[in-house]
């Protein structure tokens, strides 16, 4: 299960650099259920997610490099590619009256900073170990709007809508 809210920035962290990061390439051969295929760097998958918005089965299968070039030929839409940086965030905060986290609880944001065609799009996804999580997450504040229930930034649909 997939559990993750998605956010727009304000701004990119002045250190971004330092962080961890990985070069994604990801089209989309079908998008109702999303079945995607995606090169993180040298590794290959084919993802199979369901319905919903900040929560849902998700399930990665490992491809060669000769399969995920294959079905390269087979996607609709537009290609996305981006740099995804991995940004610890260590004791997050939490809404007023929710339970707050253990000490040394953390989370990770993926930072994904897009290629062309859609940069100069930048967005955050924080991924949830429940929905209760996710819903009393608050967000830090370079963080701009909450677009996790907005589908026009899902990949699966600026692949094909633009």
């Amino acid at each position: 299960m997939e559990i993750e809210r998605k956010f727009t920035i304000k701004h990119l962290p002045a250190d971004l650099e330092r962080y961890p990061f990985h070069q994604v390439e990801q089209g989309y051969l079908c998008t109702a259920p999303v079945v995607r295929i995606r090169r993180e760097d040298e590794d290959y998958y084919l993802t199979y997610k369901g319905s919903g918005m900040m929560a849902r089965e998700e399930y990665n299968l490992p491809l060669t490099k000769e399969a995920y070039c294959h079905l390269l030929q087979k996607i609709d839409g537009k290609l996305i590619s981006k740099r995804r940086y991995f940004i610890p965030l260590t004791d997050p905060q939490v809404q007023d009256g929710s339970p707050k986290p253990p000490k040394g609880y953390s989370l990770t944001i993926d930072l994904d900073v897009f290629d062309p065609p859609f940069a100069p799009l930048v967005m955050a996804e924080v991924e949830f170990g429940s929905t209760e999580a996710a819903e009393a997450f608050l967000p830090p504040d370079w963080f701009d709007e909450d677009v996790t229930y907005r589908q026009e930034y899902h990949n699966s649909y600026m692949a094909l809508k633009g």
